[in-house]
């Protein structure tokens, strides 16, 4: 007999593999021409690009550049501070467990040291390492069983339950410029360094797109024709539109960012300036709450079913927020005493995620590289500084076995140098925590049943309850229904049976004719 089968398609994203590998990329330079001989590096920075990611025969291929810059003392007459920029190419592949091109990857890259070492006169050596942080999700499209319509006497066993359904997913390509005007009192020689950072990101879902907004942070150190080491800051606007079919505002958007290139330099056609152009890619992933009443099982006294059962990995209970984790310390440096601070460039880990009471407890360590001014040869010098910092944040219903991903920003920061040799710090950071769930469900199909019976008697079956017994299970054993237990024991509650307890069953008694 063919079923009539009433089902529902939804789509599922699940993560099949996450993984951090750390990543060496090398490099010798040779200093132009244009640029006088190195004696060391005072200070190394890098921003990196990153221009291509895909999956490939079961391996992560990524390609990208480290746009770095370093601050050095050359060999001049007066021992002046010279810059270099250059760009350090790499090309990575990375092994995965799970070999399929059908999967979607998430990447994320973190410049964790960057040196520099004196060969010659006229050539350095840069080494980096970059942790690579790899999510690799997998989109499958499952129908879900609603109903079998002409199977007699159905009994259904229903769960309802909320998955984050994926919509679709999308990417743009957007790019920040902007001209940064500086002090008009002296001509720019060369730019020291550049810190590059996405910072106040938002969006707004309509008409089938998300409206992607940002501001990227752009500190630039520089020095002026008279010798003299200046710092300007400015936060450039940047928006993008991405397009996904059949969004909502009520839905959940996950909006990421990569920088691909940078181009800053001089500006030429106007004065005591720097053009500054910032190419970005945004990606966005968009999930709905989909609620769903989940057929579990399912049998009928009057007819023989069968079917098979798998098991679909789902994700449920997606929630965002943002937080802002502010961080006030006094660091004692003496050496800084007195003396002008040029920059602070800052970098921030967590180093442990613990949940304890529905809260998330965050540990972390903020580490500061000061630029500053002092009486050595190259007239500046720098020290690293470590500061910790710990965050509580409220997770009400949040248990052990849920997902955590958080994201930071470093929002604000100041550094005061005082009077008695220490320097208050003032660091504001924002975490963007994301939560969910991985849950199976028991998704049911190749449902095949027996010719219709027509014959049926019926039984009583006196029955004491084991332990692990629920109605459901005793019904769909004996042949019966939840309904007709129920209701010729009285039962008040159909969730509330205990071992021992004696029960009647009525029982469908079915014959075949002929």
């Amino acid at each position: 007999m063919k079923l009539e089968i009433e089902g529902e398609d939804i789509c599922i994203n699940r993560v099949l593999e996450r993984k951090n590998e750390n990543i060496l990329v090398e490099s010798d330079v040779i200093i132009p021409d244009i640029k006088p001989d190195i004696i060391s590096s005072i200070y190394t920075s890098g921003n990196i690009c990153l221009y291509r990611k895909e999956i490939i025969d079961g391996k992560v291929k990524i390609e990208g550049s480290i746009d770095t810059y370093i601050i050095y003392l050359s060999d001049t007459k007066d021992g002046e501070i010279r810059s270099l920029n250059t760009k350090i190419d790499f090309n990575k592949v990375i092994e995965l467990s799970n070999n399929s091109n059908d999967i979607d990857l998430n990447l994320d890259l973190n410049l964790k040291t960057l040196d520099c070492s004196v060969i010659n006169g006229r050539k350095i050596n840069i080494k980096a390492y970059i942790e690579v942080s790899i999510k690799t999700n997998t989109k499958e499209n499952v129908q879900i069983l609603k109903d079998v319509k002409n199977i007699n006497n159905l009994q259904k066993l229903n769960k309802d339950m909320t998955i984050n359904s994926l919509i679709g997913k999308g990417e743009a390509k957007t790019i920040a410029k902007d001209t940064i005007t500086i002090d008009n009192t002296s001509n720019l020689a060369e730019i020291l360094n550049t810190e590059i950072k996405v910072i106040n990101k938002d969006f707004k879902v309509s008409y089938n797109k998300i409206l992607a907004k940002a501001e990227v942070k752009t500190k630039i150190m520089y020095l002026t024709e008279d010798n003299t080491i200046n710092t300007v800051e400015k936060l450039i606007p940047v928006m993008g539109f991405v397009d996904i079919q059949d969004i909502s505002e009520e839905n959940f958007c996950d909006v990421k960012y990569n920088t691909r290139n940078i181009i800053i330099k001089p500006n030429d056609v106007e004065e005591h300036s720097i053009y500054v152009e910032i190419e970005l890619e945004i990606s966005s992933y968009v999930y709905e709450n989909k609620k769903i009443a989940l057929i579990q099982d399912l049998y009928s006294p009057e007819q023989n079913i069968e079917f098979t059962q798998r098991k679909v990995s789902a994700m449920s209970e997606l929630t965002k927020s943002v937080n802002m984790c502010t961080v006030n310390k006094r660091i004692d440096v003496p050496e800084i005493a007195g003396n002008k601070i040029y920059n602070v460039a800052l970098e921030h880990c967590i180093t442990n995620t613990n949940i304890e009471n529905e809260r998330i407890i965050y540990e972390g360590e903020i580490t500061a590289n000061i630029i500053y001014l002092s009486s050595s040869l190259s007239r500046i010098d720098t020290k690293v500084v470590k500061i910790p910092f710990n965050y509580e944040l409220d997770a009400t219903g949040i248990t052990n076995i849920a997902n955590i991903e958080t994201e930071i920003t470093i929002r604000e920061d100041n550094f005061i140098v005082l009077s008695d040799g220490e320097i208050e710090a003032q660091i504001t950071l924002q975490l963007d925590t994301k939560k969910y769930r991985n849950m199976e469900i028991n998704v049911i199909d190749n449902i095949e049943t027996n010719e219709l019976r027509n014959d049926i008697a019926y039984s009583i079956v006196i029955y004491f309850v084991k332990k692990g017994d629920t109605l459901w299970n005793i019904a769909k054993q004996f042949k019966s229904t939840v309904e007709d237990i129920v209701k010729i024991n009285d039962i008040e509650d159909e969730n509330k049976i205990s071992p021992g307890e004696q029960i009647l069953i009525p029982r469908y008694v079915v014959r075949k004719i002929g």
